[in-house]
């Protein structure tokens, strides 16, 4: 779950500019910071933690390191959708290569 929300996060930050002008609906996670790097900022929500990505783009306002409480901003947006055959759909029958067509 936590590298699901990595990524999901990752692509939310790398587009967040265009997820905003788009409208996209934006969300908060608010705790201390574990772990800061160029790329990843850890949190502790509770008992989890979570990695949001960032990238040059992302706007830090203060001294961020490790112990700061911090607010993180982040939109949520899709980097790949596949679609998968709902239950109860029966596959179409095809017949074998060379088979006779009824």
């Amino acid at each position: 779950m936590k590298a699901a929300f990595s990524l999901l996060a990752a692509a939310s930050l790398a587009l967040s500019s265009a997820a905003f002008a788009a409208g996209a609906k934006t969300y908060e996670v608010t705790g201390p910071v574990l772990e800061v790097t160029d790329t990843i900022i850890t949190v502790q929500k509770g008992k989890d933690r979570w990695e949001i990505n960032r990238d040059a783009n992302t706007k830090v306002t203060g001294d961020l390191k490790v112990g700061e409480k911090v607010k993180i901003t982040y939109t949520m947006s899709a980097t790949e959708v596949e679609v998968k055959a709902g239950k109860g759909k029966k596959k179409e029958a095809t017949s074998p290569a060379g088979a006779p067509t009824p």
